[in-house]
């Protein structure tokens, strides 16, 4: 890679940005993040930007108001630095979640958050396994829409036995997703009835599609109180399944999730580092894969002006 190039990186994942690093050949760039006495964020490019292409990772995780602010800032900081490309990499965008008006009075903060990321300086984005594909639409500069389906597919081919097994959508906005994976896997998709009654709690119905004595496995685009997933766990049981295996791209993992999880009827758990995960987020069996070596094929291709979705062909 030549010095065109500059990856740097908030506080939310450093050791994701530093792996992706890693896999271009360069050193991350430096930044200096530092808080002013009234609580306000200040950032400072630490080296120079002038017409390079550069990208700045920073998912947007716990706590997010935070991470947010930090890209933000710094992609403002970047813009009067006279770099000449800006993409904010963001492998977890949370506020894909407020997609849409289902209650009174309230903001689509998913676009919101596009039109700031725009208004900041960011020129293109990078992201992965949005929880609503239309929020892609939200945007009015390029997206590359990353997804893990394939590095996931790939571990469970590899780590399980997957002759009598079904692919399972936890609900019918997930079997558009759950599809792409049996198709990957060439497997029988199933779906579940399901109803949320919260934020953190849903209810499930019967299952449609033939799972009884058959291995299970379950993806979502992430996994966080942990409700839907172990719900599916014990409605596939009930049905007949024989186990489980359960996956995801963002394994965020607030409040009890890693104890509902060990205590869940599930055979593994398979999640990426688009989230950092860290000892609180520890689940007993868990396997964590990197995106890293994704996300850099697609800042390669992107510096150099080449296709992403070949990535996918």
């Amino acid at each position: 890679m030549n010095d065109a190039l500059k990856v740097f990186a908030g506080r939310s994942n450093p050791g994701l940005a530093d792996e992706i690093c890693d896999c271009l050949g360069i050193e991350r760039s430096s930044l200096t993040i530092s808080r002013f006495s009234n609580d306000n964020f200040s950032v400072q490019i630490d080296e120079n930007v002038r017409e390079r292409d550069v990208f700045v990772v920073q998912a947007f995780t716990e706590p997010a108001s935070d991470c947010i602010m930090e890209l933000l800032i710094t992609l403002d900081a970047l813009r009067s630095a006279s770099a000449s490309r800006i993409t904010a990499v963001i492998p977890y965008f949370s506020y894909a979640r407020s997609d849409k008006k289902d209650a009174p009075r309230i903001s689509i903060a998913g676009r919101l958050i596009a039109d700031l990321l725009k208004t900041a300086g960011a020129n293109r984005v990078l992201t992965m396994d949005l929880h609503a594909e239309q929020v892609h639409g939200f945007f009015s500069i390029p997206v590359d829409h990353l997804t893990a389906i394939p590095i996931v597919a790939e571990h469970l081919a590899n780590t399980c036995d997957l002759g009598n097994a079904v692919v399972v959508a936890s609900d019918a906005g997930g079997a558009k997703r759950a599809g792409k994976f049996a198709t990957r896997l060439g497997l029988p998709l199933a779906i579940i009835d399901k109803r949320r009654v919260s934020d953190t709690e849903v209810r499930q119905g019967h299952v449609v599609g033939d799972v009884r004595t058959k291995d299970a496995i379950v993806f979502e685009d992430e996994i966080a109180t942990g409700g839907t997933i172990v719900e599916t766990a014990h409605t596939l049981h009930k049905a007949g399944a024989r186990r489980v295996f359960a996956g995801a791209t963002h394994g965020v993992l607030v409040g009890d999730a890693t104890s509902r999880l060990e205590r869940a009827p599930i055979a593994s758990l398979t999640v990426t580092n688009t989230v950092r995960v860290d000892a609180t987020k520890s689940v007993a069996g868990m396997t964590v894969l990197s995106v890293a070596p994704l996300m850099a094929e697609a800042i390669r291709r992107i510096h150099t002006g080449e296709s992403v979705g070949a990535l996918f062909a």
